[in-house]
C-alpha cells in the first residue's frame, strides 16, 4: 500500500483514519468497526463492501 495514499484515504462513513492491515489486506476504521477490503491493490472504500470487526478484533488494535 503506498504511504502517500494511506495518508490521504479516510473512513467514509467517520472520515476518521484508517490502519493498514498488511496480512489480511484490509484498511481498517476503528470508529465504524469495519474493515474495507483492498483488491489488486485498491482499497474498495464502500461500506457496503466492508466487512463488521468483532469485539476481539478491535480490543486488539489497541
Amino acid at each position: 500500500m503506498d504511504k502517500h495514499l494511506l495518508d490521504i484515504l479516510v473512513d467514509p462513513v467517520t472520515k476518521g483514519p484508517l490502519i493498514y492491515d498488511k496480512k489480511q489486506q484490509e484498511l481498517i476504521s476503528r470508529a465504524s468497526r469495519l474493515a474495507y477490503p483492498i483488491r489488486d491493490g485498491i482499497p474498495v472504500m464502500l461500506p457496503e463492501e466492508a466487512r463488521e470487526l468483532t469485539s476481539e478484533e478491535v480490543e486488539a488494535l489497541g
